[in-house]
């Protein structure tokens, strides 16, 4: 297990290091798209050290963060976060919602999601 929490942890800095690739280049529809990556990959991590098994193969966070028992631990902003981050999995794949969503970010928007996606990802890292 501890090679596949490995695995989770790695890919889960290897998107974060692309949101921020992403925010440089302005590119700011997919800087939520891989902030909701890192986080989605850390909390697989999570759940492997946590359950010793293999995370569920799903993108939802709240489903994520309850099965592996973190959700509790989080405080509400946290928990305002990973509802805030849900749709940009989703609704970013498809192009009916990307244009709805570029509408709404800005690159200071997308510098606040960085940021706090760093947060929550180093938060749950220690819980590691």
């Amino acid at each position: 297990m501890e090679e596949k929490v490995k695995y989770w942890l790695s890919l889960s800095e290897y998107d974060l290091d692309t949101a921020e690739a992403m925010l440089q280049t302005k590119r700011l529809l997919y800087v939520g798209f891989m902030c909701h990556q890192s986080v989605e990959k850390i909390l697989k991590a999570y759940f492997t050290k946590i359950k010793s098994s293999t995370a569920p193969y799903t993108h939802n966070l709240t489903f994520l963060s309850k099965e592996s028992g973190i959700y509790e631990l989080f405080n509400d902003i946290h928990k305002e976060y990973i509802q805030f981050l849900e749709p940009l999995n989703i609704e970013s794949r498809y192009p009916s919602y990307k244009e709805k969503i570029f509408e709404s970010l800005s690159y200071d928007r997308c510098v606040l999601i960085l940021n706090s996606t760093k947060e929550i990802v180093n938060w749950i890292k220690q819980k590691l």
